[in-house]
């Protein structure tokens, strides 16, 4: 199976209070071509970067795992930087750009994926739909929104769900539920996307189960595994294990994703190492 994955990369640039800087390559969508390629699929990410150090790094991170990079010149590669005070606490600030114009024409897919920042920011978010609408009914669709409330104060709940419609398989985090519909519950907000057309919606739940519906409710429990270290990349690793098994094997993706939160960074499991 050939995925195209489509989205943002960029650089996390960690600033610490003892002047040290860590900068680690990433981007939902970056995380998830990772993902697959680790798993084993052919794996072609559509992305945005520019000629600079930090388009190296991430371009160096993706193809290491496997997977090709199709990229569109920017000015610079985007990054989200993390100022961390004497407590860990971070105040984030971002400079990202995103526009496809110019990116090489990719192979025909089997599947596509879409998210994040991708299918918010314009104008490559518009260049983002076309590519959906292109696809649909050529192959199958997923999407996972990946809120970020520090770039988009406001979500374009419209815009959303008129991209749930013409996706096959539709993750989002109980996070991002909570800011596009506040305050409707999680089973709610699986019945509400199931009905606008996904055959499958998943929602993430951090260390608690995460719950499926397709044609009834599934909990999905979290595997056993090493202490928790790091977050970061799970949900994306998640993704990509649904994608990896067609949403068939829930517990493929579940495994994977705490295979993730067991290590430093956005850095998901190869096959071998889920199938031990």
């Amino acid at each position: 199976m050939t995925v195209l994955v489509v989205g943002e990369s960029l650089v996390d640039v960690v600033r610490r209070p003892d002047g040290t800087v860590v900068e680690r390559p990433g981007g939902s969508p970056a995380n998830v071509a990772v993902a697959l390629a680790r798993l084993g699929l052919d794996v072609q990410l559509l992305t945005a970067l520019g000629d600079d150090p930090h388009g190296e790094l991430v371009r160096a991170h993706v193809e290491a795992s496997g997977a090709a990079v199709l990229a569109a010149p920017l000015a610079r590669t985007a990054v989200a930087i993390a100022e961390l005070d004497v407590t860990g606490a971070a105040t984030y600030r971002f400079d990202i750009d995103w526009d496809l114009e110019g990116a090489p024409t990719p192979a025909i897919p089997s599947w596509l994926h879409v998210g994040s920042l991708g299918t918010v920011l314009r104008p490559g978010s518009e260049q983002v739909a076309a590519l959906v609408a292109a696809h649909r009914g050529r192959c199958p669709i997923s999407f996972d929104p990946n809120c970020r409330p520090l770039l988009t104060a406001e979500p374009d709940l419209p815009a959303v769900e008129a991209l749930v419609r013409l996706c096959d398989v539709v993750k989002l985090s109980d996070e991002d539920a909570a800011f596009l519909l506040p305050g409707l519950p999680i089973e709610e907000v699986l019945r509400r996307w199931r009905a606008l057309g996904p055959r499958l919606v998943v929602v993430t739940r951090g260390a608690h189960s995460a719950l499926a519906l397709a044609d009834q409710l599934v909990e999905v429990p979290v595997p056993d595994g090493a202490p928790v270290v790091d977050t970061v990349g799970a949900g994306d690793t998640f993704m990509a294990g649904l994608i990896a098994t067609r949403g068939t094997t829930l517990e493929l993706a579940a495994a994977a994703a705490r295979i993730t939160v067991s290590r430093v960074g956005a850095d998901p499991p190869w096959k071998h190492e889920v199938l031990a």
